[in-house]
């Protein structure tokens, strides 16, 4: 796609894309977790008629083609089926997204006082520049389980609530300490300034306490909790044409959303189609909610088994020839950065979605290398929809470079690209997307879905 996509868009489809990225926008604003993104997800996803895996199963239900089924894993990942006509060993269609998003998370006895403040001690999660989260209002996202089992979800520094946030250095004072080398130590939420008059020590963090234990929490309960400081505030338009998306979390929620929206408009499809959203790929897709996890493995068993299509080798076979897309974000060309991208072979805003035939770096090294009998299938399928994208690197060669879920997925043998929104400022607390990118992105998806080879 060479022209600006603005330029090729009439009122009629700038209408549909404005109406989809006000919906984009309050998905962002309103889900900042990947616990929040799976709630959002199971709950779009039964209005629109899919089941629950496990209640399927404990009926004991038999599946057919058309029908719709979903399975949630730990409250961090969701998997979305529409049942093919086709066999499963013939193949699945999936596309592949994450919700988890570079942030800083609390520490499992996070609370402390320091010179009158009673401050929260974070680990930052994911590739960060730890400076660009001083100095701007955080909220905290979380769940916090106590002994009992019981589930409270605490959110605090939204709706016009409180914020809080981390200190900075004034430049008067910075001279050599330069605020490129904040520390991961120096990451420490201030919480509090007003001490607890009736303790005898520790009174600024006695006050805290008092505060949280008139909602049901107690210290202890931090080590049985998951809360996530991310910035505060909604997503918004960004230029003055309105022409982009500013927001927390668009790596890779922008594609997510996309993809979720895409699979509830696919019907009938030939083959299996699959929206997959996990968790942990900003720390190398780990742990049991990563998919270096056997969850979308074993998922994708029990559906072939209420099927009656279950056997090793058919599922073995359903994996190898299965096509995917790994839908996630990349670098757009920065015009105050340009040192580090090659403007010929890198992605655009407004351009459409962004193909990278491999990542990784330093020669590929991690990369996930497309098949080019997979491309043309895809070019062919989306020409015919006119569907725009773009054919992409990230960066200049030994710049940099990164990785995703498709090398992880390619194990089981099956063609994998990344495709995904092209974002500028990638990793900070906000980031900016063309609002025409996410639009083609939701249509390179239903598209995907169809695709019969």
């Amino acid at each position: 796609m060479k022209t600006n996509l603005w330029e090729n868009y009439d009122g009629e489809k700038e209408k549909e894309v404005e109406e989809f990225c006000k919906s984009y926008k309050e998905f962002l604003s309103n889900n900042k977790t990947e616990r929040e993104c799976v709630s959002f997800a199971v709950k779009m996803a039964e209005e629109n008629g899919f089941k629950p895996l496990e209640k399927l199963i404990k009926e004991n239900k038999k599946l057919k083609a058309g029908d719709k089924v979903y399975a949630v894993n730990m409250d961090k990942n969701v998997v979305l089926f529409v049942v093919g006509k086709r066999p499963f060993a013939d193949g699945l269609n999936i596309v592949g997204a994450h919700i988890d998003s570079p942030r800083l998370d609390l520490k499992a006895k996070p609370l402390y006082e320091c010179q009158g403040f009673c401050l929260l001690d974070t680990h930052y999660y994911g590739g960060i520049k730890k400076y660009q989260w001083t100095a701007c209002p955080l909220a905290l996202h979380g769940v916090i389980i106590k002994k009992d089992g019981t589930k409270l979800d605490f959110v605090v520094g939204e709706n016009d609530d409180c914020v809080v946030g981390i200190s900075d250095l004034l430049p008067h004072l910075e001279r050599g300490e330069k605020k490129e080398n904040v520390k991961g130590e120096d990451l420490n939420i201030i919480a509090g300034n007003k001490p607890d008059t009736k303790a005898k020590e520790s009174k600024f963090k006695s006050f805290i306490l008092n505060v949280l234990k008139q909602n049901g929490i107690e210290e202890e309960d931090f080590f049985s909790a998951e809360i996530e400081a991310v910035p505060a505030g909604k997503a918004r338009d960004f230029g003055l044409d309105k022409s982009m998306v500013i927001g927390y979390g668009q790596d890779d929620r922008v594609c997510a959303y996309t993809t979720l929206r895409a699979i509830m408009e696919t019907k009938n499809p030939e083959k299996t189609a699959v929206c997959l959203l996990v968790d942990k790929e900003e720390i190398g897709s780990v742990g049991a909610t990563g998919i270096h996890s056997k969850f979308f493995e074993n998922t994708v068993a029990e559906v072939m088994n209420l099927c009656g299509q279950y056997n090793e080798l058919n599922l073995r076979r359903a994996l190898q020839n299965s096509n995917m897309l790994s839908s996630d974000v990349t670098a757009g060309v920065d015009p105050n950065y340009l040192a580090v991208f090659n403007p010929e072979t890198d992605a655009h805003l407004a351009k459409g979605i962004s193909f990278n035939k491999f990542t990784g770096s330093y020669g590929k090294a991690g990369a996930n290398d497309a098949n080019p009998e997979f491309i043309a299938k895809l070019r062919n399928c989306l020409d015919k929809a006119k569907v725009c994208y773009q054919a992409t690197e990230m960066g200049k060669v030994d710049q940099g470079g990164g990785g995703t879920i498709a090398y992880i997925m390619a194990k089981f043998g099956m063609n994998v690209i990344d495709a995904g929104v092209p974002v500028l400022n990638m990793h900070a607390p906000w980031e900016i997307t063309s609002k025409v990118d996410i639009y083609e992105a939701f249509r390179c998806y239903i598209e995907f879905f169809k695709m019969k080879n």
